[in-house]
């Protein structure tokens, strides 16, 4: 005499498992994230990350710059990372990563103004990271001597990060 528990169901699960299934759904709260995936069926994120594309090529150049940047302070490396993210050139350029670092060193590089900022930014955070007050470039003074990120020292940074960058 055989039982109905192993019997396989239509969708090809047996009594038993069905009904450990119900019994689990009954311990837990349904959620919209659940009910996304029953609707998308089985499957559905085969061969798919589950982590958004610009969200990729941001961790595939942190990866990079902390191979090839040399940032002892860390600050610059955060402040690219920050503003490449927030960049247009994040949203053209997705399956390139290293194209999108180098597109973004470029747009520094070519506007005074830019570099200016990014210097700034650099400042700022390397000041929040040591709790020192930052130390600003100042128009027709020579930078601070412990200044970590002069308008100089970052130009010359990013030129370098772009040679290594036409080797790949």
């Amino acid at each position: 005499m055989s039982t109905n528990e192993d019997q396989p169901q239509p969708d090809g699960k047996s009594d038993a498992d069905a009904a450990l299934e119900r019994e689990i759904r009954s311990e837990r709260k349904f959620t919209l994230t659940e009910a996304i995936g029953r609707l998308a069926g089985p499957g559905s994120m085969k061969g798919a990350s589950p982590i958004a594309r610009p969200q990729q090529v941001t961790i595939e150049i942190e990866t990079w710059l902390r191979q090839h940047l040399a940032d002892s302070q860390g600050a610059l490396q955060t402040v690219l990372l920050q503003r490449i993210a927030q960049s247009d050139l994040l949203l053209k350029t997705q399956d390139e990563p290293l194209q999108v670092l180098a597109a973004y060193c470029q747009r520094v590089l070519d506007s005074k103004d830019n570099l200016s900022v990014l210097v700034r930014h650099a400042d700022v955070e390397w000041g929040r990271a040591f709790e020192e007050k930052p130390r600003f470039d100042q128009q027709g003074e020579p930078p601070h001597p412990d200044d970590p990120y002069t308008m100089e020292s970052v130009r010359s940074t990013l030129n370098g990060l772009l040679e290594k960058l036409k080797t790949m």
